[in-house]
């Protein structure tokens, strides 16, 4: 019996060696900062987090609502949307108040 040259029954063939990360792998979880500014006051929170995690699932995990605030991350304004893939310290500041 002939095999054809691609075929995996072939014993001489080495397996490919993969360079993705099997399913059931996970990433390490990132550590992120927020820190909730107002009225002078500002109030840190410590979130372990896995990568991926956008900023709007964040603020909503430290009871704040994502649609009246501004976020920063390194002094730059960043959208809600955004997907963090690294460790960070975001700097959230209320675009309105009560009252």
């Amino acid at each position: 019996m002939r095999m054809h040259r691609g075929s995996s029954k072939d014993a001489r063939a080495s397996p490919a060696v993969s360079e993705d990360l099997p399913l059931s792998a996970s990433s390490a979880p990132l550590s992120v900062v927020v820190e909730l500014t107002r009225a002078r006051r500002i109030t840190r929170r410590r979130l372990r987090v896995a990568s991926g995690v956008t900023v709007k699932e964040l603020l909503r995990r430290v009871g704040e609502p994502p649609e009246g605030c501004a976020v920063l991350i390194d002094g730059v304004p960043v959208p809600l949307d955004l997907p963090l893939d690294r460790s960070s310290r975001l700097v959230v500041i209320p675009t309105f108040s009560g009252g």
